[in-house]
């Protein structure tokens, strides 16, 4: 096991602990680190810093506040070779991609700095002057999740350091060490105490969200712990935003070109080894293009390498843990319990590590478990669909409400079927498309809020009005 010493950042200093957990590589399944193991005491120093930090970095002009984020965004960019090598060891995405979450941290950073707080004057009559301003919220709890622990993380910093707010960030267990040593990189950027970077084992999660210094949580991961969030914060009414789960269908219409289209929908499902929340996760394609559009998506998929994304040319690498591996292979041998038809993979990869070969389903029912569940892995039901009233039906009809696409060669059409479907974010021709000039959210059980956009900024902010009534002449 490699000694990295890597150490958390607590008021700017650096915070060894007393305790430490292990990191995997998922390409082996074997540890390769450790990882502070943040106890009570070090939380309670962490969020003391952020208090004690509090009123100096809220009082400091935005403009500052703008050159901070640019600085941030300049030493991560800096040091992105070592920041991606170190990712794909702990996370397991090819290398390509661990260079997209980190360089995308910074561009969030970087396109965040260019939001305005907004003031809003409701009335200036001769009788009363009533304006709007907001300010930050406090001390904001970041909890990110393993999937992409660098651009989800900016969505959260960004927005919050920008509003005045100090920062406690958490990476999940499974993936610390780049989020980490990121904030190793950080320390004299911002002022000691703004932003402080803590690692723990399951335990941390719930001290964190139900410590009393702790005024807002920003939260990305599954609805259901997503809940458990909501649940602890709601003891103290602390302020949440919460990025949950999708089951993201995709509408794919008779008229597209079929071979065109066959890679980006494969990408659509497939990228990051499908742990993305916005991944297509079920695919209605339109009974007239079923056949054809089937073979083409398989053809592609036989051409992808999975494999370790240390490797030169792997473009999908392992599930990021075993709990996640465990839960994609259950749902593959339910799929195979019930006899559904698999069109390439469904067996385990023999070898080390969390691998799971690229998996296709041909039209299982729409009640399986495949269809009806967020798989976060390798695997994609195909759907088959008639009509458009049908479709629309269908792929409402779940809890989730993340993100959908539609494709097809008549714009306006999709355009009008996007505003019939039941989720935060639509695409049409294209996935996963996010900006930090737009909002993002779920629908229904997919999250509270949203980040990006102005509205993402609002999101770390507390509303205050001022009402004056201005002096009145005698009578």
């Amino acid at each position: 096991m490699s000694n990295l010493n890597i150490t958390m950042t607590i008021n700017g200093q650096a915070v060894s602990g007393s305790e430490a957990f292990d990191v995997e590589n998922p390409a082996t399944g074997k540890a390769f680190a450790k990882a502070p193991d943040c106890t009570k005491v070090d939380l309670d120093a962490a969020v003391a810093a952020a208090r004690a930090a509090l009123p100096a970095w809220k009082a400091t002009p935005i403009a500052k506040r703008r050159e901070a984020l640019h600085a941030m965004a300049g030493v991560i960019m800096q040091n992105l070779p070592e920041l991606s090598r170190l990712l794909t060891r702990e996370q397991g995405k090819p290398h390509p991609d661990a260079e997209g979450d980190v360089g995308g941290g910074a561009f969030w950073l970087m396109e965040s700095s260019k939001h305005d707080i907004p003031e809003h004057v409701s009335e200036d009559s001769a009788e009363r002057h009533a304006v709007t301003r907001y300010g930050p919220i406090g001390v904001v709890a970041a909890i990110v999740p393993w999937n992409f622990p660098i651009i989800l993380a900016a969505f959260k910093l960004g927005p919050a350091l920008l509003a005045g707010n100090t920062v406690i960030l958490k990476p999940a267990p499974t993936t610390p060490l780049t989020t980490l040593r990121i904030g190793e990189l950080l320390r004299g950027v911002l002022p000691d105490g703004v932003l402080n970077v803590i690692s723990g084992s399951d335990r941390l999660g719930p001290w964190l969200t139900a410590h009393p210094g702790v005024d807002k949580v920003s939260f990305t991961g599954s609805t259901q712990t997503g809940k458990k969030v909501m649940e602890s914060a709601a003891h103290s009414l602390k302020r949440v935003t919460l990025e949950l789960g999708g089951n993201d269908p995709a509408i794919v219409m008779p008229d597209v070109d079929v071979e065109k289209v066959a890679e980006d929908l494969f990408w659509a499902a497939f990228r990051n080894a499908g742990q993305i929340c916005i991944a297509t996760k079920r695919m209605y394609i339109h009974k007239d293009i079923y056949e054809p559009l089937k073979a083409a998506i398989v053809a592609y998929a036989k051409t992808v390498k999975v494999g370790d994304g240390a490797e030169q040319g792997t473009q999908i690498g392992p599930i990021q843990n075993s709990a996640q591996y465990k839960r994609v292979l259950e749902l593959i041998q339910d799929a195979k319990d019930n006899d559904y038809k698999f069109l390439i993979g469904g067996d385990a990869a023999d070898v080390p590590g969390y691998f799971v070969p690229i998996t296709i389903l041909d039209n299982p029912p729409e009640n399986a478990r495949i269809v009806q569940e967020e798989q976060f892995g390798p695997v994609l039901p195909l759907l088959k669909f008639d009509n458009l009233d049908e479709v629309v039906g269908r792929a409402n009809d779940s809890e989730y409400g993340l993100g959908a696409s539609i494709w097809s060669s008549d714009i306006a059409r999709a355009q009008e079927i996007a505003t019939s479907l039941q989720a935060g974010t639509v695409w049409i021709n294209e996935s996963q498309h996010l900006s930090p000039h737009a909002a993002f959210g779920g629908f229904k059980q997919s999250g509270i809020g949203v980040e990006g956009g102005q509205e993402g900024v609002l999101e770390f902010c507390q509303a205050q009005t001022v009402f004056t009534r201005k002096p009145q002449p005698a009578a």
